[in-house]
């Protein structure tokens, strides 16, 4: 066979395996937050849910807590579908005890049943926004300048000395009124003074269904729809609702997908 006829091919095969690569920064482990970067063009379905794709090939997703099954990505191009199966490694959690809170908190009376129903749509609502926004494929930075971290993500809570919801977030030390950044680009979906479990509360739109929620403020110093960059002073530290004292807590969504906030933070 000529020599250039056997270049061409060769060219055309590597072609054709380049395009057919997706790229992942980020583990496949419980908890975790992953950026895949594939085609222009590309459709890709996880979970049998379709995602969003960037003109630039970029998407988003997450691994909750206790996931159980290895992720099955399925890539569309030009008619041709490609198969990954991806296996997702299992965590070990901690357990951690926090007494001395209002009991209220722990087990609500009746009376405030509906109220925190009510405040659970509201989050819920803004978690579910799927917008095309593409802040969620930059670095994120701390939300606090040299804190200590006393809660982690995944972690069996025993509250007042009765088991509960395990933690969903990253507890930050610091002391009331210590200046909060916003940890990326985004627009504030909720902008909420006082929920019963959380508190003073914001919840960031970082565009895929990729939100950051922030809990138990002090002050808040932006209103629903502003748009915040990376860096600004978003509130301060507080102690509101559910809470034994001044702290922030940050949390990290895909969709109704609970994920450890830590991991989007070690992407810097």
């Amino acid at each position: 066979m000529d020599s250039k006829i056997i270049n061409i091919l060769l060219i055309l095969i590597f072609l054709t395996s380049t395009a057919q690569a997706v790229e992942f920064k980020g583990k496949f482990i419980q908890g975790h937050y992953i950026i895949g970067k594939t085609d222009p063009g590309a459709q890709i379905t996880i979970d049998k849910k379709k995602i969003k794709v960037t003109k630039d090939g970029f998407f988003a997703f997450g691994l909750g807590r206790d996931r159980k099954n290895d992720v099955l990505i399925i890539k569309s191009l030009n008619g041709e579908e490609k198969k990954i199966i991806k296996k997702v490694f299992k965590r070990e959690y901690k357990i951690q005890r926090i007494d001395g809170l209002d009991k209220k908190k722990v087990t609500p009376p009746e009376e405030v049943y509906e109220r925190i129903k009510n405040e659970n749509k509201l989050i819920g609502k803004a978690r579910s926004i799927n917008s095309n926004l593409v802040f969620f494929k930059e670095k994120f930075i701390q939300p606090l300048d040299n804190a200590i971290i006393t809660g982690v993500y995944g972690s069996q809570r025993i509250l007042n000395g009765k088991p509960r919801w395990p933690h969903y977030g990253l507890d930050f030390a610091g002391d009331l009124g210590t200046p909060i950044k916003a940890m990326a680009d985004g627009i504030v979906t909720l902008a909420e003074k006082d929920l019963y479990y959380t508190g003073a509360t914001l919840i960031f739109d970082h565009g895929h269904g990729i939100s950051t929620l922030y809990m138990h403020m002090d002050k808040i110093f932006v209103e629903k729809d502003d748009i915040v960059k990376q860096g600004d002073i978003i509130g301060t530290v507080g102690s509101s609702g559910r809470s034994t004292g001044p702290h922030l807590d940050i949390r990290l969504n895909w969709f109704n997908v609970r994920l450890d906030p830590a991991t989007v933070l070690e992407m810097n």
